[in-house]
Parts: C-alpha cells; sequence; structure tokens
C-alpha cells in the first residue's frame, strides 16, 4: 500500500488518526490563541499566517499520492461545483435569519459580533462600502476557503478517515472546525472585557459543525476537495454580504 507521506515524515508518523490529532494540536489551538488575541487587539494579520500554514500542510506532509488522496485533483463532475456554490450562500442567508430572528442587533447575533472586526464607518458613503465590501468578499472567498478547507476537509478528514472510516472522521473534523471557531464567536471581547455568550454559541458551534458537514458532502460528490472549497467560499461571500448590507 502506498504511502501518502513524505518519505521523511514517513519516519515519525503514520497517515491515521494519530497524526490528524498531531495537525490539529499544533495548528488549531495556536489559531484559537491567535484568533482571540485579534479580537481584543484588532490586529487581524496574524490570521492570514495561520491561514497559510493550514494551506501548505498537505504539500509539506505528503506525496502525490497523498495529495490526490485528499481531494486535491480535478473535479469529477462540475455540476456539483455549481450546486455546492449555491448550497453555500444558502447556508449563509439562513444562519443569517436565525441570528436576526433570535438576537437581532445585539452582539449576540453571530454576524453582528464578526462584523465588528470589518470596521465598517458609520458615516462611509455607499461607493466607498461597495469597494470596501468588494475587498472584503474577495479576502473571505479565498484565504479561509483554502486554507481551512484544505486543512480541515483535505489533510485532517482524510488521516482520521484511513483508522476511523469516513463517518467517524467526519465528526472529528466536523467538531474540531467548530469548536474553533468559538475563538471567532461565542468568547467575545466587548467593552473591553471577555464574556461568553452560552446558548448564542451552543448555537454557532452547532451551526458550523452542520456547515462543516456540507462542506464534507460536497466534496465526496465532486470527489475533489474543490468542491468543500467553493461551497465554503459561497458560505464566506453570503455571510460578508449579509453583513454589509442587511445587517
Amino acid at each position: 500500500m502506498d504511502s501518502e507521506l513524505k518519505s521523511f515524515w514517513s519516519r515519525f508518523f503514520d497517515f491515521n488518526w494519530k497524526f490528524g490529532l498531531f495537525l490539529i494540536l499544533i495548528v488549531c489551538i495556536p489559531r484559537f490563541i491567535l484568533v482571540l488575541n485579534a479580537n481584543s487587539s484588532g490586529s487581524y494579520g496574524s490570521i492570514g499566517l495561520i491561514m497559510a500554514i493550514s494551506a501548505i500542510a498537505p504539500f509539506l506532509f505528503l506525496n502525490k499520492h497523498g495529495r490526490k488522496e485528499i481531494g486535491i485533483k480535478k473535479p469529477r463532475n462540475f455540476k456539483w461545483l455549481f450546486i455546492a456554490f449555491v448550497c453555500g450562500l444558502v447556508g449563509s442567508v439562513l444562519l443569517y435569519l436565525l441570528g436576526q430572528i433570535l438576537y437581532d442587533t445585539s452582539y449576540q447575533n453571530w454576524y453582528q459580533y464578526v462584523g465588528k472586526s470589518y470596521k465598517i464607518p458609520t458615516d462611509i458613503s455607499q461607493t466607498d462600502k461597495n469597494v470596501m465590501f468588494a475587498i472584503m468578499a474577495i479576502t473571505g472567498m479565498t484565504f479561509s476557503p483554502i486554507g481551512e478547507e484544505l486543512f480541515f476537509r483535505g489533510i485532517v478528514h482524510s488521516s482520521f478517515a484511513k483508522s476511523l472510516g469516513e463517518k467517524k472522521a467526519s465528526i472529528v473534523d466536523s467538531s474540531a472546525f467548530a469548536l474553533t471557531h468559538i475563538s471567532h464567536f461565542g468568547l467575545v471581547f466587548i467593552n473591553n472585557k471577555w464574556d461568553f455568550y452560552t446558548v448564542p454559541t451552543l448555537i454557532w458551534v452547532t451551526s458550523m459543525f452542520l456547515v462543516s458537514l456540507l462542506f464534507i458532502f460536497f466534496r465526496k460528490k465532486s470527489d475533489s476537495i474543490l468542491g468543500a472549497m467553493l461551497c465554503h467560499s459561497a458560505f464566506n461571500l453570503g455571510m460578508i454580504y449579509c453583513i454589509f448590507y442587511l445587517l
């Protein structure tokens, strides 16, 4: 059986759940801390760094066979890429509606809190707002979809699947993805102090878990990590649109 790992790394690891757990620990814990620090300091440059590390992980650890195994290949069915994009948009709007119904304009609404980090001036002109939206949308549709999908639905999912099977791997990597996002909303920094919103956090984490399963679904249907990336990219586009124009 061909090894997925490059020869150097295969001396230290097997491509299994232990390797997947190792990746989660070395990436997700620092990411959690960096996001919290960014929320309190207002400086988000470190987030780009962690996304870059997530994106290069498969190319650092895996050989050509391993990269193909995690979905870095041409999609089998291109219609699923379009469906993935539409479903990502729909998912983000549904999450917006849920937040509005339950929490309206308070920071218990996840989109309200995430939107705070965008620092949209209250007196911004429509033209400048459109330009700012375009910049944020392009950034949101590229960096995190590429980094997180190559990491969570790619190398982490596949390493757990090799040992535990697809269903259990989906639960593990979706749980890791969802819990990591507590640093984005849940443990919040407002009025120069930290707070924790228990019920909104449970809803947010559950939503992120379900969204992760959606990304996994489209990775399988397209037979390529690109299906997950496009669904994720569309989700981020919808979220950013809602924050800019609907809140």
